[in-house]
C-alpha cells in the first residue's frame, strides 16, 4: 500500500480527500497544528518521519483580501512551503499533488483559460500561488499541479455557506454579477484527484499543470440565486428570510484585492490525459444538498 500524506486537514478539499483516497493507500492527514507550513524548517522533519509515496498539498493561505496586509505569511504558506515539499518529493522520489487557482490569471480573457496561457496575477494571493507553482516545477520532482476555481463545500469558509448564513437573516442580498466563473464542489475535486491517482503507478514520471473545475459557468449572482433556490427545494421546512437577490457590478462592492472578472478554465487536458471530467456546476450543487 502506498503511503499518502494529506496536508490541510481543516480545509474543505482535504476533508473530502480523506474519504476519496482511503482505498488508495495508508493515509496520514496533518493540519496547521501538526505541521505549520509557515515554518519551512519544520516541514522536512515531519515529512521524512512519514516517508510518503504521495504528498497531497491541499493546504493554502486563502484569505484573498487579508493577504494584501500579510504578504509575507501568504508567501510562506503558498510559495515557500510548496517549494520545500517539492524538494522533499524529489529527494524521496515521491509524487507531489498541489492545488492552485485561477487567480494566477488576470481575468481579461473572454474564453476559458488554458494551462499554457500566460499568468498575470492581480494581487498578493494570486502571485503567491503562481510562485508556488514555479517553485514546484523548478524543484524537478514528480508533480501534478491542479488549478481549480470558486471552490465551495458544506464546511469551512466559502461562498455557499456565507450566502446561506446571510439569506437566513436578511430579506435582500446584493451580489456581484459581472464576475464569471465555475463554482466547483470540493467533493468533485477530491473524487477527480482519486481517479487521477488510481491511474498513476510508481514507475510513471508525472509532471504537469492541469485545470480541474466544474463544467459550465455563472456569475456570483447566478450562483447565489441557485444556492437559495436549491436549498429551498431540498429543505422546504427550513426558513430563509431572503426575498430578493439583487445583481450589482463589482465596482459597487470594492475589496482590498482585485478579483479576476473571468475565471473559467478549459478542462480538456485533464480529460484527454486521465479521462476525468467534472460535472456541471448546477448538478454538483444539487448533489451537495441531496447528500448534506
Amino acid at each position: 500500500m502506498r503511503e499518502i500524506l494529506i496536508l490541510g486537514k481543516q480545509g474543505q478539499i482535504a476533508w473530502e480527500l480523506q474519504v476519496t483516497l482511503a482505498t488508495l493507500g495508508n493515509i496520514t492527514v496533518l493540519g496547521s497544528q501538526e505541521l505549520d507550513l509557515a515554518n519551512p524548517h519544520k516541514i522536512g522533519e515531519k515529512v521524512r518521519q512519514i516517508q510518503p509515496d504521495i504528498i497531497v498539498n491541499a493546504a493554502a493561505y486563502t484569505a484573498v483580501d487579508k493577504a494584501e496586509q500579510e504578504p509575507e505569511l501568504c508567501q510562506a504558506i503558498n510559495a515557500t512551503a510548496p517549494g520545500v515539499l517539492a524538494e522533499l518529493a524529489r529527494e524521496s522520489q515521491a509524487l507531489l499533488v498541489h492545488y492552485s487557482t485561477e487567480y494566477v490569471f488576470d481575468g481579461l480573457k473572454t474564453s476559458p483559460y488554458l494551462e499554457t496561457d500566460l499568468p498575470q496575477p492581480l494581487g498578493v494571493y494570486g502571485a503567491s500561488k503562481l510562485a508556488g507553482e514555479r517553485a514546484i516545477i523548478q524543484a524537478d520532482c514528480q508533480h501534478l499541479i491542479l488549478r481549480t476555481t470558486w471552490v465551495y463545500g458544506n464546511r469551512g469558509k466559502n461562498f455557499l455557506l456565507t450566502i446561506l448564513r446571510l439569506a437566513a437573516d436578511r430579506t435582500e442580498l446584493k451580489i456581484v454579477a459581472d464576475q464569471v466563473g465555475a463554482p466547483t464542489w470540493s467533493r468533485s475535486i477530491a473524487e477527480a484527484t482519486a481517479q487521477i491517482l488510481a491511474q498513476s503507478h510508481r514507475e510513471q514520471d508525472l509532471r504537469g499543470i492541469y485545470n480541474l473545475s466544474a463544467a459550465g459557468k455563472t456569475s456570483w449572482h447566478g450562483f447565489a440565486s441557485q444556492i437559495v433556490d436549491r436549498y429551498r427545494l431540498a429543505y422546504p421546512d427550513r426558513h430563509l428570510a431572503v426575498e430578493q437577490i439583487l445583481a450589482i457590478p463589482a465596482s459597487d462592492y470594492p475589496t482590498p484585492a482585485q478579483r479576476p472578472a473571468y475565471s473559467v478554465l478549459d478542462n480538456s487536458k485533464v480529460l484527454a490525459d486521465f479521462g476525468v471530467q467534472l460535472p456541471a456546476w448546477e448538478a454538483s450543487l444539487e448533489q451537495l444538498f441531496a447528500r448534506w
